[in-house]
Formats: C-alpha cells, structure tokens, sequence
C-alpha cells in the first residue's frame, strides 16, 4: 500500500509541474498583456486602478508601458519568467497582481493575498458540494437498484432528469426566489451582512452553513443526479450475477447480501469519480459565483484572465490543477482500501 501511494504521489507531482507551465502559458495566450490593459484604464481615467489619471499623449503612455514590463520583468521570455516564478515559490512568493493594488492603494497586491480568503471559501463550497452529493446520491441509488421498475425508482429517475436537463443559472435562480419569498432568508454571498466581517463564531458559521444551501444544492444537483445513475446501474448489474443468487439462495439476508459484496463493487465508480467530480464543480461554479456574489475563486479567475494578469491568474489555474490532481489521488487510494483487486493488479503488472 505504502508503494501504491508513493508512485501515485509522484505521478501527482509530475502532473502539477506540467499543470504549472499550462497555467503561466494559457494566460498570455491572447493578443497583449496586463499592462496594456493597465494603460487603457489609465487612458479612459479608470479610477480602480490609477484614481483617474489621465495619459497627456501617446508618447507618454508607450514609456508608461516599457517602464512597467521592464519593472515587472515581462520584456524578458517566457522561460525566464517561468523559472523565476517557480523558483520564488519555495518562499510561497506566486508573484503580484498587475492590475490589482492593496487596501492603501500605493502598491500591487501579492497573489497570495488576493486569494487567501476565496481559496478556503472555494474548499469550503466545494468540499460541502461533494459532501452533498455522495450523502444524497448513494441512498438513492441503492434504493433505485433495490426497488427496480417501482414507483420509487421512477421517481428517483424523473428528477434526477430534470438535474441534469435544468441549467444552473436558471435553477439558482428559481432557488433564489424560493428562499427569499417564502423563507425571508437572505440570498446571495456567505455571509449576511451584519456577520461577514466578524470573527468567527458559532453564530457565523450557522449563518455560513445557511448560506451553502443554495450553491450546494445547485452545484451538487447535476452530480448527484448522474451519480445515482451510476450507482443504480451497476448495483443492478452485479445483483444478477451468480454468487449473489447463490448467497441469497442459501439463506443469506437480502440487505446483506446486498451490503457486503456487490455494493463494495458498485461504488467504484463513484469514488473513481470524485477526481472528475472537483473540477467540474470550481469550473461551473463560475457562473453560480457571479449571480450569487460568492467570495471564490471562479470570479476572481474570470477577471484575471480578461485583464491577462498572469500571475493572479496562474496562480488561480495551478490552484484548480492542485485541487483535481488531490481528488483524484484520493480516489486512487480509496479504491485501493475498498477493492484489493486494484493492489493486487498493480503487483502483478510490475512483477510482469
């Protein structure tokens, strides 16, 4: 086991070093940088970024703009750029912001504080979102199986049609309404108001738990839906194969003889799942972040790539990269404790 974990480990780290250089190229991709976004604003009297300084001429703006790429460093190639990158991060320095400036207003913000606060609101969403899902999907998938062509699973199929058929945007919405008309609740953000910026406290984190309805239903319908169907089906698959009515045969109770094999080997792909799982919802959180005005990540990396602020949004990509590659070795290592079969063939492929 403890070899299975080491070579998955270092096949995560090989896919994060590859993710990194993705994420610091992808961003530079379109036409321009950040600083000519820097000098537009500065053009148009942006008072976001510059208090509304106005550019006298043309001349003034081009040397502008090679003082900041000589200052930042983006006159020199990517590979410089790269390497310098990764080479700070040992001191968990991911660079600064082009085109965001601190509370005081004098200087670029670091990466590291720009995002600090919405990476742990993103692990929260997400983490609940999964939390949601599998708490949900699995009962009904082994109730589904269970109870084959009743109403139950008719009805258990219908609605997990219309998760997956339902936009999120249109569902938030519908949500949204629900919860403010008929409930009096507060939508939008993590926080109410008056709570958002107090320490934490029992009182903060109901009124966080509160708020995590919505987005986790919304982000966990689609998933929860499609995994029952997964559980459904390959539950009902193993149910007829021949040592389940074997067992059932001599005597063996129907929910354990349904509990004891064939769900330990239905449920893997569900856990299989969990790595796909994670991207899929910080990506099409994005959308759900901006009409709730939720404190992820989604929205920052939405404005991060539009500006081309490439360290903020490398940052942010390597961010989502880390995370997947996380669900995805702890897939590996729950299939490994749940189905010995995958050890054992392991074994046997490198001993071959």
């Amino acid at each position: 086991m403890l070899a299975f974990i080491s070579r998955r480990l270092i096949l995560a780290f090989l896919t994060i070093w590859a993710v990194s250089i993705l994420a610091f190229a992808v961003i530079q991709l379109p036409p321009g940088d950040a600083v000519d976004r820097y000098i537009e604003a500065l053009e148009d009297g942006g008072t976001s970024l510059a208090g509304g300084v106005n550019m006298g001429s043309f001349d003034e703006a081009a040397k502008l703009a090679q003082e900041l790429r000589e200052y930042y460093g983006m006159d020199k190639p990517f590979y410089v750029r790269y390497g310098k990158w990764v080479w700070n991060m040992r001191k968990l320095d991911f660079g600064y912001s082009y085109l965001r400036r601190g509370t005081s207003g004098g200087s670029q913000i670091k990466v590291t504080e720009l995002v600090q606060d919405r990476l742990w609101m993103t692990l929260i969403l997400t983490a609940a979102t999964v939390l949601f899902t599998f708490v949900v999907a699995f009962p009904i998938g082994i109730y589904s199986a269970m109870r084959q062509n009743t109403v139950g699973d008719y009805t258990a199929t219908f609605i997990g049609f219309i998760g997956l058929s339902v936009p999120d945007f249109l569902f938030t919405i519908i949500l949204m309404y629900i919860f403010f008309k008929y409930f009096d609740q507060s939508v939008g953000g993590l926080f109410s108001p008056e709570l958002e910026y107090e320490p934490w406290s029992i009182a903060k984190f109901l009124d966080l738990l509160n708020h995590l309805i919505i987005p986790c239903v919304v982000l966990g319908t689609a998933g929860t839906a499609g995994q029952v169907r997964i559980l459904r089906n390959n539950l009902l698959d193993e149910l007829g194969k021949p040592y389940v009515i074997t067992a059932r045969s001599k005597g063996l109770a129907h929910w354990r003889a349904v509990m004891k094999y064939p769900l330990r080997i239905a449920i893997n792909p569900m856990v299989s799942g969990i790595g796909q799982l994670l991207p899929s919802l910080i990506g099409g959180s994005v959308i759900i972040s901006v009409i709730l005005s939720l404190p992820t990540l989604g929205p920052l990396l939405l404005s991060s790539i539009t500006g081309q602020d490439v360290y903020a949004g490398g940052f942010i990509v390597l961010m989502l990269g880390v995370l997947t590659v996380i669900g995805v070795l702890i897939s590996d290592i729950m299939l490994a404790i749940i189905d010995p079969r995958i050890r054992m063939w392991e074994g046997q492929t490198r001993s071959n």
